[in-house]
């Protein structure tokens, strides 16, 4: 993943595309988790590991959409 200097050095029009790439990968992990509690057997470890991961790209889709949408001063 990327670090959170890495967002100032990139266009909007990139971050945008980065953005469904995590998002897509949001969704894609949250099936798994689902799929993986589902199971009588479901690794723990595993488990945690994935929602640790969902996390991180929840926390970075909140940052890229923060920088991509403008400050409205009211």
């Amino acid at each position: 993943m990327n670090a959170p200097s890495d967002l100032s050095m990139k266009t909007d029009e990139v971050l945008r595309v980065e953005l469904e790439v995590f998002r897509r990968e949001h969704r894609d992990l949250d099936a798994a988790i689902m799929a993986l509690v589902e199971r009588p057997t479901a690794d723990q470890l595993t488990l945690q590991r994935l929602k640790k991961k969902k996390l991180r790209l929840k926390d970075l889709i909140s940052r890229i959409e923060d920088r991509l949408t403008p400050d409205i001063i009211a």
